[in-house]
């Protein structure tokens, strides 16, 4: 006897719902038990540099907590943009990680793109990394509202350094001279050391970089900070004021975040970040971080993703007026 339309369906139904909750079934299993495997995090810089460091050190936590390898996976290649492709495309199960940061962030805003922020996950923001406007030691200035007004008595006449064009050095000094109405000479570098040299030896006459590279040169007394990029003090250099103590509104924050490809399962970022930010609370390794020159956060993939919106906007507001040619770095 041939079973009757209504009875088909009911049973089609009935094997469609079984199959749908043993499929919901696996995937809490899959995620109670995740990782079960070794961890990519992929970086977007050579070995040694500072994410490089900051990477590694994320990655031994999560290898002690989960007893899986974390495998540093280094991508260095048009500031970011290589490693940050490669994750959007990779599978969204949890085991790809990437760790990015501002400066590959404004990178993307160069090529008109605004993966950071739209096209993969977001899961804790790592950290924070002041900046330091800072001048030869000889300069007749000892703070910042003693820089501005020697720099508007000088119209023209004052060079910067940055590591190059659109970079978050060269913004930081575009920026600065924007809201305090300053004309100087932008000269790209390469590399920060070179703009250090040329500093001290007064080819150049002002410098805004990262402040982890500083303390080889103040204990020189070669170079003097007028104030960091900080809206408060930092611990990387307690001796110095914020920036926006004379200028209103002024900060950057140097910064890194872990990112995962878009449709990873909300339960997998959830334990990924829970993990995360229990060893970014670690002091050890607060302590080891602040060494390499980043101060420890750790958030929420919420308050992660509304940072990435705000700095996007930010950046993509900047590049436009200060004429920066998108679409190429």
């Amino acid at each position: 006897m041939r079973a009757s339309p209504i009875v088909a369906i009911f049973v089609l139904a009935f094997s469609l719902t079984v199959t749908q909750n043993n499929a919901r079934a696996a995937s809490a299993s899959d995620v109670g038990a995740y990782p079960v495997r070794p961890v990519r995090l992929i970086l977007a810089s050579g070995p040694g540099a500072a994410p490089d460091v900051i990477g590694r050190l994320l990655g031994n936590k999560l290898s002690e907590a989960w007893g899986q390898s974390i495998v540093v996976d280094n991508r260095p290649g048009a500031t970011g943009l290589i490693a940050v492709e490669m994750l959007a495309n990779a599978a969204p199960d949890g085991y790809t990680l990437g760790m990015f940061t501002m400066t590959n962030l404004i990178a993307m805003l160069m090529y008109q793109k605004y993966m950071l922020a739209t096209e993969l996950g977001a899961i804790t923001l790592v950290g924070t990394t002041p900046f330091a406007i800072v001048v030869n030691a000889s300069t007749p200035v000892k703070n910042i509202a003693e820089w501005i007004a020697y720099a508007k008595a000088r119209p023209g006449q004052l060079r910067y350094g940055s590591t190059g064009m659109w970079g978050s050095l060269h913004m930081c000094m575009e920026k600065f001279n924007a809201i305090n109405g300053l004309k100087m000479t932008h000269v790209p570098y390469k590399s920060a050391v070179p703009v250090m040299t040329d500093l001290i030896a007064g080819e150049i006459h002002v410098f805004c970089p990262a402040v982890p590279m500083l303390p080889p040169y103040l204990k020189s007394g070669r170079i003097r900070p007028l104030g960091v990029t900080y809206k408060e003090p930092t611990k990387l250099l307690s001796d110095v004021p914020p920036v926006s103590d004379t200028v209103s509104g002024f900060s950057l924050y140097g910064w890194y975040g872990v990112h995962v490809p878009l449709k990873t399962p909300p339960a997998i970022i959830r334990k990924i970040n829970a993990e995360l930010v229990k060893a970014l609370k670690d002091p050890k390794l607060a302590q080891l971080m602040l060494v390499s020159g980043t101060e420890a956060v750790g958030s929420t993939p919420e308050e992660y993703a509304a940072w990435l919106k705000k700095d996007t906007d930010h950046w993509t507001k900047l590049l436009q007026q200060s004429g920066a040619t998108l679409g190429k770095p």
